[in-house]
């Protein structure tokens, strides 16, 4: 083994470094689903009425549901963060 190979080996910790280090099969995943969910919300533009808690509020359906995305993304982020801490 030349020393250009164990040197490459030791910098990306035994894994390929590039795109195929940072596109994993989760990561691609997430991406594919983060794309149809915009898709379905844009897709969507129509007026709706919507009622939070006593208020009934009239928008367009894609900010409703970008809305619910974005503060779903948060509470799973901050979930998955917590769980990794001891």
């Amino acid at each position: 083994m030349s020393t250009k190979t164990s040197e490459r080996g030791a910098k990306t910790g035994g894994r390929g470094g590039g795109v195929r280090g940072f596109m994993t099969p989760a990561r691609t995943t997430v991406l594919v689903l983060a794309v149809l969910a915009l898709i379905f919300i844009f897709e969507n533009t129509e007026d709706t009425e919507i009622r939070l808690l006593i208020p009934l509020v009239t928008m367009p359906l894609w900010v409703a549901l970008l809305a619910v995305g974005i503060i779903g993304a948060l509470f799973g982020a901050y979930f998955m963060r917590r769980r990794r801490q001891p």
